[in-house]
């Protein structure tokens, strides 16, 4: 289950060497935003240094890769596949035809070394308003896309909006984003709460976003992990409401009810598919809940 997912500089050795000790899901090696230009060759070698030397227990690793048109997108690609990361993140995604670009090189680059066709996935991060209104159609565009990831801040540039801690500007985006992607069958991660000291205001964004239909979060520090796990991990006070609707379901066809209610409420589907997801998410991360 991945909750929580932390961006890590690829030109950083100390941070490189320390990714997996936050308890986040995932970690997310960057080449793009947080290196400059002229150290992109020497971020690429750190990352390969840290995957090849380095356990990372723990963790997934995804590798945010730099966009096409930037000139370093092949290199990126080439020297990353071998490392078999579970996921590349392609930037500033704004198509289908960006994903049927990338997605040739990294077969190609699994040929050369010997991968399995397709051992490699997609995460794309849409951060611009084409992003945005493509998002159903970059989801379902190829089988390596296995999840979406909303990036709010170069969004909002492309909006020339004004970026806010509460997020209203981007608001649309975020319900686009969701419904594209579960449309699409495939998992969706939030933009990161950018404000490193405020700890309620990340609570509360993580929870509006597990709300919306998220998947998970981003965070740019290791301060967010525990919140943003905390956030998007079912509570004790839903999985135990879901066992009783588990157990009501069950009961309700022992005796061969078609209707069951509980608590003076119908049960019906949707309430029984989510009793479902809380009972699956809660036994991934070992908090019981089966029986």
């Amino acid at each position: 289950m991945r909750r929580s997912m932390l961006f890590v500089p690829g030109n950083s050795p100390g941070m490189l060497l320390s990714a997996d000790i936050h308890q986040a899901d995932a970690v997310i090696l960057d080449l793009e935003d947080a290196v400059a230009p002229n150290q992109k060759d020497a971020a690429r070698v750190l990352v390969r240094r840290a995957l090849l030397g380095l356990p990372y227990r723990g963790v997934e690793i995804i590798i945010r890769i730099n966009p096409l048109g930037s000139g370093f997108t092949r290199d990126d690609i080439f020297a990353m596949v071998p490392l078999k990361p579970k996921l590349l993140m392609p930037t500033k995604v704004s198509g289908p035809q960006d994903i049927h670009e990338i997605s040739a090189m990294v077969a190609q680059a699994e040929q050369e070394n010997g991968l399995e066709a397709g051992s490699v996935g997609l995460l794309p991060l849409l951060e611009t308003a084409a992003g945005i209104e493509n998002a159903y159609l970059i989801a379902s565009c190829d089988p390596r896309v296995k999840a979406i990831f909303l990036g709010a801040e170069d969004l909002s540039s492309d909006l020339q909006a004004v970026r806010s801690l509460k997020g209203d500007e981007i608001l649309y985006a975020r319900g686009r984003v969701v419904v594209a992607a579960r449309a699409a069958g495939v998992e969706v991660y939030d933009t990161p709460f950018t404000d490193v000291n405020d700890e309620e205001g990340l609570e509360k964004d993580a929870a509006f976003a597990r709300a919306l239909g998220f998947t998970g979060k981003a965070a740019i520090s290791p301060r967010h992990i525990p919140a943003i796990n905390a956030a998007f991990s079912p509570s004790q006070e839903e999985i135990s409401y879901a066992m009783e609707v588990m157990a009501a379901i069950e009961e309700g066809q022992k005796q061969g009810r078609g209707a069951v209610s509980l608590r003076g409420k119908m049960i019906d589907k949707p309430i029984v598919d989510r009793a479902r997801r809380v009972l699956d998410n809660a036994e991934a991360l070992g908090l019981g809940g089966r029986t």
